[in-house]
């Protein structure tokens, strides 16, 4: 792996593929199985840890925890058939816009 994002590309294409070949004894299969409530509670789970290990200001617990909130987003693109291509199109379209400015204009009412 080359970049940084090839992991990511790496872990998405495995969940991919244990979505349309589920594995008796993967974690992955029994997520998917589990449908979007079993996922989205896993990253909520996740988010939180992350809060808590921010907050104790370990490193290694922080990128840990990171890891693990990464993997079950990632998890949740595959549910959704949400490539991760598209998380990254939306960041690079933000890349170099004020956030105030780009969440007003989200918020702004269609004329």
């Amino acid at each position: 792996m080359t970049t940084d994002n090839d992991i990511l590309h790496a872990i998405y294409q495995v969940i991919c593929d244990r979505k349309n070949n589920p594995g008796e004894n993967s974690y992955t299969s029994s997520l998917l199985k589990g449908g979007i409530d079993k996922i989205l509670k896993k990253v909520g789970e996740e988010a939180t840890e992350v809060i808590i290990a921010a907050k104790g200001g370990v490193e290694q617990e922080i990128v840990y925890e990171t890891a693990d909130l990464i993997f079950h987003l990632l998890v949740l693109l595959g549910h959704q058939n949400i490539p991760p291509e598209a998380v990254y199109n939306e960041l690079r379209r933000r890349f170099g816009i004020s956030g105030i400015a780009e969440k007003a204009a989200r918020n702004a009412p269609a004329h």
